[in-house]
Order: structure tokens, then sequence, then C-alpha cells
């Protein structure tokens, strides 16, 4: 295999023997800069701390998941010497995924790769919650929260929330948490979107990915922009389906 520039972002050893033969530098997910990955022709993240940490600091870097918990959006691991050549080649295909920036309250709150999630902090306590976009969408819902999601965040918890899995370039998934009432859908919005809590039983907590950033009083507007681009690798340029 002809050397490339590769970046494996993890915590072990992994994907060594499928990189045999490249220039592979293995950085720590809590070691990554733009340092150590931004000059890498592909930048392998194994894991979800990589993947979010890499999408952080480099998103123009294109980064290929591997079990990274984002589903159809992950390269597997049996095609990692195939990126690594086509990177070679300067025949890798990727797809621009938001990022998201977040304030509450008109204060920045920081970014979000897969989703911005409001959540009652107390279980089984329903707060009712606003959600607004620009192409004037305006509704209220009961739940015990509320998640919006990039077409990358739509196959995790929004999933898993009742969401669809969206395609690249759809717009965001906004998907109620365990909602009051039994015919309320996710609704899929053009961003800007703005979140606010409307009534709340109990603290209300704002999560971007997996970290909860703040508390958000009622009525203070979360609003959520696409900012930067991350670039991915298409797993479709190495389905063998």
């Amino acid at each position: 295999m002809s050397s490339v520039p590769v970046a494996v972002v993890t915590e072990g050893d992994a994907l060594e023997p499928a990189l045999a033969g490249t220039d592979a530098r293995v950085v720590d997910p809590d070691a990554v800069t733009s340092d150590t990955v931004a000059d890498a022709g592909v930048a392998f993240a194994v894991g979800e701390s990589s993947l979010l940490a890499v999408a952080r600091l480099c998103p123009e870097t294109p980064i290929a998941p591997v079990a990274a918990g984002v589903g159809r959006y992950e390269v597997p691991e049996s095609a990692v010497g195939a990126v690594a050549n086509a990177a070679v080649r300067d025949d890798l295909r990727t797809v621009g995924h938001p990022l998201l920036d977040v304030a509450v309250g008109g204060d920045p709150a920081g970014t979000a790769v897969t989703d911005v999630t409001l959540l009652t902090a107390a279980p089984a306590r329903i707060s009712e919650f606003g959600i607004r976009s620009t192409d004037g969408w305006d509704e209220t819902v009961r739940a015990d929260g509320v998640v919006v999601a990039t077409p990358l965040g739509s196959t995790g918890y929004a999933r898993d929330a009742g969401g669809p899995v969206l395609a690249p370039g759809t717009g965001l998934v906004a998907v109620p948490v365990s909602a009051y009432a039994m015919h309320v859908r996710p609704w899929v919005l053009r961003p800007p979107v703005s979140l606010s809590v409307e009534r709340d039983e109990a603290e209300v907590t704002v999560r971007l990915d997996d970290e909860v950033t703040r508390s958000v009083p009622p009525e203070a507007a979360v609003d959520i922009e696409a900012g930067s681009t991350l670039s991915l690798v298409d797993p479709q340029q190495f389905s063998t389906r």
C-alpha cells in the first residue's frame, strides 16, 4: 500500500493491521489538535469520543468514523485499507454534515456535532417546550425533553426517541422525548431552529452531544444554527451491496 498521511484517533491500537504500510499517526482522543490531524489525507475516528474530538477541532479534514455509533455513516473496518488507498489516489468522496452553533438567551453555549437536547433533570417530570424555525414552523409539546439532530446525529439518540434517519442535506430533525400526547411526531426542519422552555416542572438542561452544558431558564431561547461543515468520508463509495 502506498504511503499517505493518515491519522488514527483511538484509545488503543485499533486498525493497526489494516493500515500497515501507511504513514499512520495514532492520536489519543484527548490529545487531538489541529497540528496532529489537520494535515492528514484522512482521519479515522474510532469510537464516539474520537469522532467528536476530531469533528470539533478539524471539521475540514476528511473523517472516516469507525465503530462510532453513527450507523449508516460509518466506514466498516473491512474497508479501512480501501479508504486509505482512495486518499492516496485523491479519489476520496466526502459528504458534508453541518455542525451546530448553539446560544442560550443570546449567549454562546458551544458547538454540537450530532445533536442538541433539552431535557428535564428529574425523571418523568414533564415540561412544555417550544419549537420554532425560520420556515414558519411554530409548535409546542409537553414532553420530558426535545432533541434536535443533524443527519449524522439522526442515527443516535434522536432515532432511539422515534425520529427518522436523515439523508445528508435534508435539514434537522426535532424529536420530542417521551411526549405526553401519543399523536406527537418528529419534524424535519430547515435551520436555524429555536427551542424554548414554555413551562418547567423541574430544572431543564441543554446537552451538546454527550455533555450537559448549562441550565435553561423558562422562555430563554435556545438558538441552533448551522455553522461549519463537517467533511465525512462517504461510506457508499466502499459499499459492497
